[in-house]
């Protein structure tokens, strides 16, 4: 299937690792020119090693999501490069494990800047370009959590849930201008978070990780962890032009994991 997105142009973020940086692959394959942003230089510079060795572009933009301020200068840059964002990914990093009770109001605020607002900013910075050339994606990567709320991560629950409302109403607003705006829910991937969350829960219950990992099967219909490709899979075709008549949806990747319809 030809998703005719080649040479267009992909914002990535989180494109160092996991799941931001299987996704910023994917789309180079299929012809996209990809910004790989996120914090750490070194990692973004990795995948662009990995898409130049599959004979893709991509232009390496470190990116801290706390600092609201660069947002104008580095779309500015990307586009002096390679002109206006076509496809923009939103995957931004969790916040720790928490209880949504008794966290200090600067945690929720820091966590609220970096996870929600920064999102917003950068979309709505992207959005009047698409406009003008009436096509545009904006995926945006969440949780499990903000459907099916996960035990011991209030924070990551409550401000990935508002990224789905945000989503949804962004999506009827702009559905007239050829742009559209999906939610997609990575279940269990195998990615660095997740072992990250494993490790904790294993030591709250005096368990090993592999024992934590092995119970969370137990879970899945499919009966394996998700690999960062097949979820990229499905960024990448909502990305482009066949996936035109889907907006404001949100798509699982979980193998059945989660329980509610």
């Amino acid at each position: 299937m030809d998703l005719h997105i080649k040479q267009k142009v992909a914002l990535v973020f989180g494109a160092g690792s996991g799941l931001g940086q299987a996704i910023a692959i994917a789309l180079a394959a299929e012809g996209a020119r990809v910004v790989l942003a996120g914090r750490t230089a070194e990692k973004l510079q990795s995948t662009a090693e990995k898409i130049k060795h599959l004979g893709g572009e991509s232009l390496v933009l470190p990116w801290d999501l706390a600092k609201a301020s660069v947002i104008d200068q580095n779309f500015s840059l990307i586009e002096s490069t390679w002109g206006s964002v076509d496809i923009l990914i939103n995957n931004t990093g969790g916040p720790p494990a928490t209880l949504a009770q008794g966290q200090d109001p600067a945690l929720w605020l820091e966590k609220f800047q970096e996870m929600v607002l920064s999102v917003i900013m950068i979309t709505d910075r992207a959005l009047p370009a698409m406009k003008k050339k009436q096509w545009g994606r904006i995926i945006t990567s969440t949780s499990s959590g903000a459907v099916s709320p996960l035990t011991n991560l209030g924070i990551s629950n409550t401000l990935r849930a508002s990224l789905h409302a945000w989503s949804k109403t962004l999506a009827n607003e702009v559905a007239a201008s050829g742009i559209t705006a999906n939610i997609v829910v990575p279940g269990r991937i195998a990615t660095d978070r997740i072992k990250s969350l494993d490790q904790g829960l294993a030591e709250r219950h005096n368990k090993t990780v592999e024992e934590v990992a092995l119970d969370s099967l137990k879970n899945i219909p499919i009966g394996r962890i998700g690999e960062p490709k097949e979820f990229a899979a499905v960024v990448t075709f909502l990305a482009g032009q066949p996936a035109s008549y889907v907006t404001g949806s949100v798509i699982r990747v979980d193998g059945g994991l989660i329980s509610t319809i």
